[in-house]
């Protein structure tokens, strides 16, 4: 979310693969759009620069890449050098999850057992799944969705509980919602 917690991110993988040749970093943050690399130690442009050109034709932002090499860097030559960091972070970037950052509440849900079938069912019918579930005299859910959607939710709970369920707005944040 932020460049302290990148860096940190990157010095916690550099002391943990100490015995690696490179460490080579990119990362590119939305906010403030912020973009930097890190050769580190391979010859300028061949590392740094292609994996965050990589990242930037991606479109994907909020993300920070790390590719770690132990032998080979002379071999390859700079051109192979170029060839191999772009590679490795193509097929990272192909096999990760992606997902777009949304602005969402997360809704406490209070209700008796006899709402519970119902409430489980409108939740579902909006591709919606509790965080948690909590089971007492009472449940409660804790349920995390676009701001857009929540005076929809809350009519059709409340609506199909007769007003008996509670909710309760928790918390606003920015949240991970996974592209189809």
């Amino acid at each position: 979310k932020t460049e302290e917690d990148v860096v940190s991110f990157i010095r916690a993988g550099k002391s943990k693969y100490w015995d690696a040749s490179n460490k080579v970093d990119a990362y590119s943050l939305r906010e403030g759009s912020v973009r930097r690399y890190s050769d580190d130690g391979e010859p300028q442009g061949t590392a740094g620069v292609p994996v965050l050109e990589v990242l930037q034709k991606s479109g994907v932002t909020d993300l920070v890449v790390v590719v770690t090499r132990y032998f080979g860097g002379v071999l390859l030559g700079t051109g192979g050098l170029v060839r191999a960091y772009s590679s490795a972070v193509k097929e990272g970037i192909a096999a990760s999850k992606i997902g777009t950052m949304r602005y969402g509440v997360r809704l406490k849900i209070c209700t008796d057992y006899n709402g519970i079938g119902r409430i489980q069912y409108i939740l579902c019918q909006n591709g919606l799944e509790a965080e948690d579930t909590v089971y007492t005299d009472q449940v409660e859910l804790t349920v995390l969705l676009a701001a857009e959607c929540v005076p929809g939710l809350k009519k059709e709970i409340t609506e199909a509980t007769a007003a008996k369920a509670g909710i309760e707005e928790v918390e606003k944040l920015y949240f991970v919602a996974p592209d189809a």
